[in-house]
């Protein structure tokens, strides 16, 4: 069963990567050009061969009775047998019921361990910051030092956010002396909570088993309610079946692949409480430094380590740096080589929070150019995010669902605390923003996504009335709380013939790369944090075994070798799936292979789920 799921999982990896050049190809200079980055809600269309089907069907007659009829009951039930079934079994995990008292229990939890944050609680600051162990070069002889209990491997950390946390926490734990270096001149965490999902949950019992036990008491069980996919709006037809706005196209648990492999159930935790959780428990007080930018290293060669220097200067010392510093990695650029502007100030998980809307347009422009110099590739999607207050109406029975459309789906997911996370993927050209705020239309973000989900009336520019579940969330959110930004990942396989980078993906000499530095990916499939967890336990585990200094590039590339195929491969899934996503509707409509495809798609999703949760990594 493990090798069909492999080859399951490699052919859709290659196909995505095969697709991907044309899947993923932005706007022609027709429709919006380098000085017209602030077009309002211009969509691009379908690309590919979805567009020859769609410009085929528009082609053909259009016989309206075919549309016409009532869907089946059926595609209404949220909790089918099949998903009820395995819920059921006796140790499936059920959720503790929301409560007045729960929810303010973990709302409260959130903003205190925000607040903590904001006043660098746990920090490197002062007296201490002066007298800090990476300031000092040690003289280290070529061929390298050998590496003691007393005399450990020293790591520094580009990046805190949850992937430098990871890795951070991991090495302390086996004994190295680390620290982290985050750019942000406060650490506020950006962003919702985050799904845990069971793979990463083993990752981090497996580093540190306090940390795993603090996140599952704070989290909010999503395996114990249904997961899939459902139509926005009435679709369909009497050949290829008939759905309504709100049914069901795709359904499944997340709990069922999850016991088999023995593995812990998925929570959803806020970000700031990860944060506060791993900085208490993963590693001592001191470690995390804010405002240091690592501008560029050097690697002193023979096992003599890594020279640091920050953006202000500031020198810094280890045998080995971890670049976990997000998609726009600076450490990235130093260690590909990269062209200037390659790097630049990312969104990340523990700076992006502190962007206002007139930040986030000018970062919606520079990103166009950073990614141009990065290598990194827009995904043809903008997406719009909040976390919404609010009980949502099918919070007993659904954690997870994605509403579909043509060029743009909704996806919500259960926050806890009577909160949802809810995100607006619409497909269109990079770098694009919303007019600032007027009296006439204070809530700009709010009037485009009440227009794009239109769930009366005409409905959408398209004449799509789509199922008012997605207002539900929009409409209980502030313009304050929503933030938008386009959707960038990375190739799925290595795009080089350098053989140093086919050796060791993600490393040289004593530098290596995790998290979105090494794998941006979307969204889809919930697993970016978890890959990057992933990567924290693996790297370390790796890094445990250098007996001498010198070997330090060796254990590094074996670490990157091991997890880029993994990672590659989930890469090509979320990327395949956001393609497919946006033209499902058209799938709806087409005899035989509408059936067919949805078929197949609720058939592959337990060996998906197989594949992301193994227990070992």
């Amino acid at each position: 069963m493990k090798s069909s799921n492999r080859c399951i999982a490699t052919t859709l990896a290659i196909a995505a990567s095969i697709s991907s050049s044309a899947a993923f190809t932005a706007p022609s200079s027709s429709r919006v050009s380098s000085t017209q980055l602030n077009v309002v809600g211009e969509q691009a269309s379908s690309i590919g061969p979805a567009q020859v089907l769609r410009n085929l069907k528009e082609s053909l007659p259009q016989i309206s009775w075919l549309a016409e009829g009532d869907a089946p009951a059926s595609n209404k039930i949220d909790i089918p047998d099949h998903v009820a079934t395995v819920l059921a079994q006796p140790d499936a995990p059920k959720r503790e019921a929301e409560s007045d008292e729960r929810t303010e229990r973990i709302r409260n939890r959130a903003k205190q361990a925000s607040e903590d944050a904001m006043k660098l609680r746990g920090m490197l600051i002062g007296e201490d910051d002066e007298k800090a162990w990476w300031r000092t070069q040690r003289s280290i002889p070529e061929g390298g030092r050998v590496v003691t209990k007393d005399d450990p491997l020293t790591v520094i950390v580009a990046g805190g956010g949850l992937a430098g946390l990871v890795v951070a926490a991991a090495a302390h734990a086996k004994g190295m002396k680390v620290a982290l270096f985050e750019q942000a001149s406060s650490y506020a965490p950006y962003g919702g909570p985050i799904q845990i999902q069971s793979n990463a949950l083993r990752a981090l019992q497996q580093i540190n088993p306090t940390i795993f036990e603090e996140l599952v008491a704070a989290g909010t069980c999503t395996a114990d309610r249904v997961s899939g996919l459902k139509i926005g709006y009435r679709k369909g037809n009497k050949l290829a079946g008939l759905y309504d706005a709100g049914d069901w196209l795709v359904r499944f648990d997340t709990i069922g692949p999850a016991l088999e492999a023995g593995l812990p159930a998925t929570v959803v935790v806020d970000r700031p409480v990860i944060q506060q959780i791993l900085v208490k428990h993963g590693f001592p007080e001191g470690t995390v430094r804010i405002k240091s930018r690592i501008q560029q290293y050097e690697d002193l060669g023979k096992g003599r380590g890594v020279a640091v220097t920050l953006e202000d200067g500031t020198k810094a010392y280890a045998d080995v740096l971890v670049g976990a510093d997000g998609i726009w990695s600076q450490v990235r650029k130093n260690l590909h080589g990269l062209d200037d502007g390659a790097g630049g100030f990312a969104a990340s998980g523990a700076a992006g929070g502190a962007l206002d809307d007139a930040e986030a347009r000018k970062l919606a422009r520079d990103t166009v150019k950073i990614a141009a110099k990065a290598d990194r590739r827009f995904s043809g999607f903008t997406c719009y995010a909040a976390l919404a207050p609010h009980r949502a109406s099918n919070i007993e029975n659904v954690s997870y669902q994605i509403l579909l459309g043509e060029k743009k789906y909704f996806v919500s997911t259960d926050g806890g605390g009577e909160r949802q996370q809810w995100f607006a993927l619409i497909r269109e050209p990079a770098g694009g923003v919303d007019p600032e705020p007027t009296p006439e239309d204070p809530h700009p973000k709010l009037t485009r996504l009440r227009k794009e989900f239109a769930a009366t009336g005409s409905g959408d520019a398209d004449g799509n009335v789509w199922d008012p579940f997605a207002l539900e969330l929009i409409n209980a959110s502030s313009e304050e709380d929503i933030k938008r930004r386009d959707l960038y990942d990375g190739a799925p396989l290595l795009t080089t013939l350098d053989p140093q980078r086919l050796l060791s993906p993600w490393s040289k000499g004593p530098v290596a790369l995790c998290g979105d530095a090494a794998h941006p990916m979307m969204p889809n499939l919930g697993q970016g944090g978890c890959q990057a967890t992933e990567d924290g336990y693996r790297l370390i585990e790796e890094l445990a075994k250098v007996q001498n200094t010198r070997d330090v590039p060796r254990f590094l590339g074996g670490y990157s070798r091991v997890r880029v195929i993994r990672t590659a491969i989930i890469q090509g899934f979320a990327q395949l799936g956001s393609d497919l996503l946006v033209d499902f509707d058209l799938m709806m409509t087409i005899p035989l292979l509408g059936p067919f495809f949805l078929t197949m798609t609720q058939l592959s999703m337990p060996f998906i789920l197989r594949y992301l949760y193994t227990p070992s990594f």
